[in-house]
């Protein structure tokens, strides 16, 4: 079968709509709207050099999709990301193959290095990373926890000198929820590594900070004398689902309980507010944030493997 590549069309819902529609369907644990697919595409940091592919069909069914750009964030120059997705329906006609050397050839030509790809931690889909020369690297877990029928775990009485706030109380200021961003991102477990610039708080606020999924009600900031301390942030697609975004405490305050408070209380606002379904994803080494999602009942639901492969310039399309 014919199956051809092009970028998304942002400006077409109906184009937008599929895009969704194949994500959703390929990654039902992850949080996926058009608003959210746009305002990722218009908002990315010009140093992502940042393009969503997608893969269709000669009577124009869209089948698969492309997530493309530059890891910009990482110390080391050169580090690149092409996350490709197929719909389950339409696997074995070769749209993933065509993203993969479409996105190759792109980053290639933009002067990357070395390429990272998740694929879902299943036989076939290794086995497609290992047959374009991918090397195998670390491991991740999706995680989801039933909101509408599961049984929360109350959530644990505050030390002295601590207090819960939701993020929509930091509004006029938000920025001591971007220093403790910054901070726990740049600890996070990663094969890329990660180094967000304190400097770019304007970048923050446009990309973290007013992201259509960001439910600043939800989203919980744990206070140690008044300092923020600790954090879990909340995205949700108004349709019953909820995802965590980032969940972690600053070093100095380390080893109290203080995300698992922040995260417990996020957890029953949500389910207050009418939310069914949790979703979260920990690095397969993230002992502590594993050991917390398991004390509330998160269940793993898959695993996604992270592949490497070094580019050159003759890579072609």
């Amino acid at each position: 079968m014919t199956v051809l590549v092009r970028d998304l069309r942002p400006a077409d819902p109906a184009d937008v709509e599929a895009f969704v529609r194949v994500r959703r369907a390929a990654l039902p644990f992850m949080i996926a709207t058009p608003e959210i697919t746009g305002f990722e595409l218009a908002c990315a940091h010009p140093a992502k050099r940042y393009r969503l592919l997608v893969a269709e069909t000669a009577a124009g069914e869209v089948i698969g999709t492309a997530q493309v750009g530059f890891a910009y964030e990482s110390p080391e120059p050169g580090r690149s990301f092409a996350n490709t997705y197929v719909h389950p329906d339409r696997r074995s006609l070769g749209a993933g193959t065509a993203l993969l050397r479409a996105a190759e050839a792109y980053l290639a030509a933009e002067g990357a290095a070395e390429l990272f790809v998740w694929v879902l931690d299943e036989p076939a889909n290794r086995a497609f990373a290992e047959r374009h020369g991918y090397r195998a690297g670390r491991s991740a877990h999706f995680l989801r926890l039933d909101l509408a029928n599961g049984t929360l775990p109350p959530v644990p009485e505050l030390p002295a000198g601590v207090e819960l706030r939701p993020a929509s109380a930091f509004a006029a200021d938000p920025r001591p929820v971007f220093t403790v961003d910054a901070e726990t991102v740049a600890d996070e477990p990663s094969d890329v590594g990660t180094e967000l610039d304190f400097g770019d708080y304007q970048h923050w606020l446009r990309y973290t900070w007013n992201h259509p999924a960001l439910d600043k009600e939800l989203t919980m900031v744990a206070l140690v004398d008044g300092e923020v301390a600790a954090f879990t942030a909340a995205h949700t697609d108004g349709a019953g689902r909820y995802g965590t975004a980032m969940t972690g405490t600053r070093r100095a305050h380390r080893g109290r309980g203080l995300a698992k408070l922040a995260k417990a209380a996020s957890l029953h606002r949500a389910r207050a507010a009418g939310y069914t379904e949790a979703f979260t994803g920990n690095d397969s080494g993230n002992g502590p944030m594993l050991a917390i999602n398991r004390w509330f009942g998160y269940e793993i639901c898959a695993a996604e493997a992270r592949y490497a492969k070094h580019l050159t310039r003759s890579t072609e399309a």
